[in-house]
């Protein structure tokens, strides 16, 4: 039986990286998917005429985050969505030291990657209450959050600030039966890390275990394991993915 057929997961992020390939998988696994993006490309529109209405779009610019709360509420009632998931993947990235980042690409980073998801976490709990769901949201983070990597300072300040929202939401509504993880990915081969040199990646890699790149489809595995009944017990970690980062 595929725990997951007919269930509607919310996704952001889902044009690219880690989210389309998450998406593809949970469209394999019978999920309806409804995926936030900013804006649409060749491989959304060739999965979206493959699955049809099994693949819902939500355009949504996360760095305008005064609308984000209205408009993703709106795009659930009307199209009566009963959240059993959430995957907040959607984020940018920084390569600046502490004393070279600006005060724009802050504002920027603290909006898309820490205030978006929260603003969208809101919404996703408000549904599985409104609909009696016990269920389960997925925080993608990152292994700079808990290791430290130079350049990533604040990058890594705002997935640790999305560690301490989830676990203390899944305290909060543990009780309702909504579970909250968050998942501290490694290094993946996306197109977050495509304009690091070779030199760079392999300095990253080679402070972990297995001296590589995180798979993706290790990711991806871990992500769909969290939102499934099997991992019923789990709420309120950070699950490393990460190839044994040091």
């Amino acid at each position: 039986m595929n725990e997951l057929k007919d269930r509607h997961i919310l996704i952001s992020g889902v044009s690219r990286g880690l989210g389309l390939q998450t998406t593809k998988a949970l469209l394999q696994e019978g999920a309806i998917v409804v995926g936030i993006l900013r804006k649409s490309n060749d491989q959304i529109e060739a999965l979206q005429k493959e699955y049809g209405r099994q693949l819902m779009l939500l355009y949504v610019d996360l760095e305008e985050i005064q609308k984000i709360g209205n408009e993703v509420k709106d795009f659930l009632h009307e199209n009566n969505i009963k959240l059993h998931g959430f995957v907040s993947n959607a984020a940018i990235g920084s390569d600046a030291l502490a004393t070279d980042i600006t005060e724009a690409h802050l504002i920027k980073l603290v909006n898309v990657n820490q205030i978006a998801p929260i603003l969208l976490t809101k919404q996703v709990i408000r549904n599985m209450i409104l609909h009696n769901i016990g269920g389960s949201i997925v925080h993608i983070t990152s292994v700079a959050a808990q290791t430290g990597y130079s350049g990533l300072s604040s990058y890594a300040a705002t997935k640790g600030a999305m560690e301490a929202f989830s676990r203390s939401c899944a305290r909060e509504w543990g009780r309702k039966g909504i579970r909250s993880n968050t998942i501290a990915a490694g290094f993946m081969e996306t197109d977050m890390t495509s304009e690091m040199t070779e030199e760079n990646k392999q300095k990253v890699y080679g402070r972990n275990a297995l001296k590589k790149a995180t798979e993706l489809d290790s990711v991806i595995a871990t992500i769909i394991f969290l939102l499934k009944d099997q991992s019923s017990s789990i709420t309120g970690k950070s699950i490393g993915v990460d190839a044994g980062a040091m």
